[in-house]
């Protein structure tokens, strides 16, 4: 058999099993004959809300499980006519089976990610909020060029984004900002990306044209919505109004219309600009410390399950996930999987799918790998 379709089978054999081990395989298939058997029940579209989260289990399930078993079976066909060609000496026939094949990892590929989207939240809108370490202009401006990239990734996968909050840098960049993600798995995407993001230029406002360092943080947290019970209690928040700003006067307004909430208990801060009315500011504001507590709770109950889990309210600054070098060579590093882009460009224009890909595999696996960081 010629090396390069065993590769390639290989390929694809390792993302049917992360299929399996994501779905839980044995499990899923019993749970879907369940749903089948519940959609026959004609007492269960009595209630169209629960008919509703039923149907929507079942076709997720049915279609990663369908999906698996014909890649399987297209795999194993090619490579029986790959071994035919090969038998009878047709070249041309072999290099069909071939590209086929190459088809079929990508298409598994693609599978893989999707059946690793099966968190409580995964389908939902999202914010991602991100905000400049210590470092003034330098720093500002790597969480500016943060912020276009992942503009960049939404646009480049359909999504819609608003401009939730802005805080201008003081000469240049950005302090911080949030954006509204809206779009189908908006969440079960971008919830790797949260921790910090590592820079490493020869800085342009530095008239010596020293290397410097630069640290932001980005937080990713679903947009959730009324039927999802999270209490809070007034007494615990601090409001503060301020008056509106953003890049070249945009979002500005002559009266204290943005709102800022912090939750006390857990030092949480969340802010909403995106309106002229203090009211919405203040309604939106609410349902990003709903969204903040009900992600900050879906963290813990990940970590306790597998026994990680450590009390923090904030991401630190020692928790890097990924480092950019530009100077003196170009390297993306993720320290979490290892996947590293020799085309940082690319990857600050939005291009972080493989990054994504990866660190969501591992969720699954529970594989820690020992990466060290780039300098």
């Amino acid at each position: 058999m010629r090396a390069d379709a065993l590769a390639l089978a290989e390929r694809i054999d390792a993302a049917l099993d992360l299929v399996r081990l994501s779905l839980d395989w044995d499990r899923a298939l019993r749970r879907l004959d369940e749903l089948n058997a519940r959609v026959e029940d004609p007492d269960l579209w009595n209630d169209p809300k629960q008919a509703e989260a039923v149907m929507k289990e079942r076709r997720h399930l049915d279609a990663a499980i369908c999906a698996a078993k014909e890649i399987k079976a297209d795999k194993e066909g090619t490579l029986e006519l790959i071994e035919l060609a090969e038998m009878e000496d047709d070249t041309s026939l072999a290099d069909e089976g071939v590209a086929s094949l190459k088809k079929l990892a990508e298409r598994a590929d693609k599978d893989k990610v999707q059946a690793l989207l099966s968190g409580e939240a995964d389908g939902n809108d999202c914010y991602i909020e991100i905000h400049a370490g210590a470092g003034g202009t330098e720093s500002q401006d790597w969480a500016e060029m943060l912020l276009r990239m992942y503009q960049r990734w939404s646009e480049k996968r359909g999504y819609k984004i608003e401009m939730v909050e802005y805080q201008a840098g003081d000469q240049a960049g950005i302090k911080g900002a949030t954006l509204l993600v809206k779009g189908e798995n908006a969440y079960g995407y971008a919830k790797t990306e949260s921790g910090v993001h590592r820079l490493v230029r020869i800085s342009p406002y530095d008239s010596s044209a020293r290397r410097h360092t630069s640290f932001s943080s980005v937080w990713v947290y679903p947009v959730i919505d009324d039927n999802v019970d999270i209490e809070i209690n007034e007494g615990d928040l601090k409001i503060d109004t301020y008056r509106a700003s953003g890049a070249g006067g945009q979002h500005v307004n002559t009266t204290d219309s943005a709102v800022r909430i912090t939750h006390m208990p857990t030092g949480i801060v969340v802010a909403s600009q995106n309106d002229r009315s203090q009211h919405k500011n203040r309604a939106t504001a609410m349902g990003m410390l709903r969204a903040r507590l009900y992600e900050a709770e879906m963290q813990r109950r990940e970590a306790e399950a597998s026994g990680e889990y450590a009390a923090k309210t904030e991401i630190g600054w020692g928790h890097q996930i990924r480092s950019y070098v530009l100077q003196p060579y170009q390297m993306v590093k993720d320290l979490r999987t290892g996947v590293t882009s020799s085309a940082p460009g690319d990857v600050l224009d939005g291009d972080i799918d493989q990054y994504i890909a990866a660190a969501l595999a591992q969720r699954v696996t529970g594989e820690v790998a020992d990466i060290e960081d780039v300098d």
